[in-house]
């Protein structure tokens, strides 16, 4: 008779986990670059830098800047901005094995921040389902679904028009829970994926050729 009970209060028990900010404000603590042209140029300027406060992608040159942990299971909110004009960038999430993709791209699923796309899944390496799948991963010339090179990787958000113009900043919150992903920016659900190949990795960011501000990273467990 007593079971019951003990179940209610450990269940009544259970609290959410603080947030935790994978940026300082400082410097780039936590974090590590994979730029691959600088493996024949170490005197290549830094593709990723603090500045007042503010991490910054500086687009070029092109590669990745990647959390020495992993994780799974969590809440993801990026505040950014293309300060300048609309520009290109990216979060990935359950980045693992680097440069499987073009020598470039970690495996991993991409969630685009490209101005007018923000919230479409890019497959890297690695795969995820969506409804509708005809309709929002277009195929061509017989490819198939998969992270491959050759294959079907890119699928649709559910909505454009959901970012803000250069210079404002956005919100988007990624939550990845099993093998599922959902994207919010700016409080509007883009996309929701399940079945990913993945349930756990790295996060990533990409220098993408164009210059991109953040100012909160910050995960939720």
């Amino acid at each position: 008779m007593k079971t019951p009970l003990l179940l209610i209060g450990l269940s009544s028990m259970v609290v959410a986990a603080d947030p935790i900010s994978l940026f300082n404000g400082k410097d780039l603590t936590g974090w590590h670059a994979d730029v691959p042209a600088a493996d024949k140029d170490t005197k290549l300027g830094p593709s990723f830098v603090v500045r007042d406060g503010l991490l910054v992608s500086l687009g070029k040159p092109g590669g990745h800047l990647i959390t020495d942990k992993e994780f799974s299971n969590y809440k993801l909110e990026v505040q950014y901005r293309f300060a300048a004009k609309p520009g290109n960038c990216g979060v990935l999430v359950h980045a693992s094995k680097p440069r499987v993709l073009y020598n470039m791209f970690p495996q991993s699923i991409e969630v685009q921040m490209q101005s007018g796309d923000a919230g479409d899944f890019w497959c890297i390496g690695e795969n995820i389902e969506v409804p509708e799948m005809e309709k929002r991963r277009p195929k061509k010339n017989g490819q198939a679904y998969g992270g491959g090179a050759n294959d079907a990787r890119r699928i649709l958000n559910l909505t454009d028009g959901s970012e803000k113009p250069p210079g404002e900043w956005n919100t988007m919150l990624i939550e990845c829970k099993g093998d599922a992903v959902k994207v919010w920016v700016n409080g509007t659900l883009v996309n929701d994926g399940s079945k990913c190949t993945a349930t756990k990795g790295q996060i990533a960011l990409q220098a993408e050729g164009s210059e991109v501000e953040f100012r909160k990273i910050e995960v939720t467990q």
